[in-house]
């Protein structure tokens, strides 16, 4: 008989306590080696334990109590044999008859692995266009069976409830009663508010505001968006032009990516661009290093395994760590204009917005046209306001004729005039 203590994993330097956020097994349960059988939850990222062998599962602590870095919290007895939940087979394999499949079990000698952990955040969870419909038209989740991938909920799956109509009488709404329910800050959430309340306290923080044509984007989209996904194998989205527009407009405004440091200001020759996601346990923010040097598809690449890790709670301390300038999309909820808050020791950070058809005056006439509002909110101790208004307009200006991304920034008859 051999008892394996299972000790918590250190987050990060400078962390030396996390929660227990939940354990993903019961007390007593066989567990198989490297089985995730619990999450725990730092001020900075969420991790998984691990078993280290396997057996049956003692679990010591209880799900939301602090711990030490280090503590034991649970062991694996692996004296315990045979009591493993049969795997799914990793391949399709021949339908095997009931009673074949239970004298194939009865002679195993060896416990079979445990099922390979799957994420189900995915599964009955509405995209963000889905989320706002069915919060326009009040269907609860409940009512809507998830199509898309991994079982999630897509607008389609809304519509077409909406086309066959559902019965309202299960809506729930005020019951009149005068309850409250307390809950206990997660560590995440307590970090995250200390810090925003240290930038409002430390920085002298101004917002710029501006507004973006999408037509042109709009129309690259609709051009190619087929052709982009079958050679690159993601979708061309919003956030991969922006990106591009800010890396370009950071090169001729560099104070906007610098950052103080004490007396001295850094000056960044490089782009590691934030990018704002919503998980399950609160906002995060990993980066892309380098985006000076990606493609539009590299980007649209990165941010979707980036959001991958962030939505199934896979994401490191090491994708968040650094980042010189940060975007923020809160266009995804509707969002209409906000003013987003600095992410620290950063100087500026983007915020994008809902895209809406609006009339505009061209030319003497009036238009519609898709337009979003962009807001830079900025430290007024390192960016001036000329370089904070001169940096957002150029980023509207190369949204507004992407072809600009290709030419540094400047206009092509600039380029063609040798200006």
């Amino acid at each position: 008989m051999a008892i394996i203590e299972l000790k918590v994993p250190s987050p990060g330097e400078s962390i030396t306590e996390v929660t227990i956020s939940r354990w993903l097994v019961k007390d007593g349960e066989y567990v198989s080696k490297d089985q995730e059988v619990g999450e725990i939850e730092s001020d900075k990222a969420t991790l998984t334990i691990n078993a280290a062998d396997n057996g049956a599962i003692k679990l010591m602590v209880a799900e939301g109590e602090t711990v030490k870095v280090g503590q034991v919290v649970c062991s694996v007895d692996n004296s315990v044999k045979g009591t493993a939940k049969p795997a799914a087979p990793a391949a399709p394999a021949p339908e095997t008859k009931p009673a074949a499949k239970a004298a194939v079990a009865e002679t195993k000698t060896a416990p079979a692995p445990a099922p390979a952990e799957t994420s189900s955040y995915a599964k009955g969870v509405p995209s963000p266009a889905a989320r706002k419909l069915m919060e326009e038209q009040q269907i609860p989740s409940g009512k809507v069976n998830g199509n898309g991938k991994d079982g999630r909920i897509t607008k389609g799956d809304v519509l077409q409830v909406l086309s066959k109509g559902f019965d309202t009488s299960s809506i729930q709404t005020w019951s009149g009663a005068r309850e409250a329910e307390r809950k206990k800050m997660t560590p995440l959430r307590k970090k995250l508010g200390q810090r925003l309340v240290a930038v409002k306290n430390t920085t002298a923080m101004l917002t710029t505001f501006n507004e973006v044509d999408m037509s042109q984007i709009y129309a690259l989209r609709a051009k190619y968006k087929d052709r982009f996904k079958e050679q690159y194998g993601t979708n061309l989205g919003f956030m991969s032009f922006f990106t591009k527009a800010v890396t370009e407009a950071l090169y001729h405004f560099p104070a906007v990516n610098a950052m103080i440091d004490g007396d001295d200001l850094v000056y960044h020759k490089y782009c590691d661009i934030g990018i704002a996601v919503s998980a399950p346990k609160g906002l995060v923010v990993p980066v892309l290093r380098n985006a000076e040097g990606m493609s539009l598809a590299e980007i649209e690449n990165a941010i979707k395994a980036l959001a991958l890790k962030a939505r199934d709670n896979k994401i490191e301390l090491k994708d968040m760590e650094g980042g010189t300038f940060t975007i923020t999309n809160g266009g995804v909820f509707g969002s209409l204009m906000s003013t987003p808050i600095i992410n620290p020791p950063q100087s500026a950070i983007l915020g994008m917005h809902n895209v809406v058809e609006r009339p505009m005056a061209v030319n003497g006439q009036v238009v519609i046209r898709p337009m979003m509002y962009v807001a830079l909110s900025y430290d007024h101790r390192v960016i001036d306001g000329r370089e904070s208004v001169g940096f957002l307009v150029k980023v509207k200006e190369m949204c507004e004729n992407p072809v600009r991304m290709l030419l540094g920034g400047k206009d092509p008859g600039e380029v063609l005039l040798g200006f």
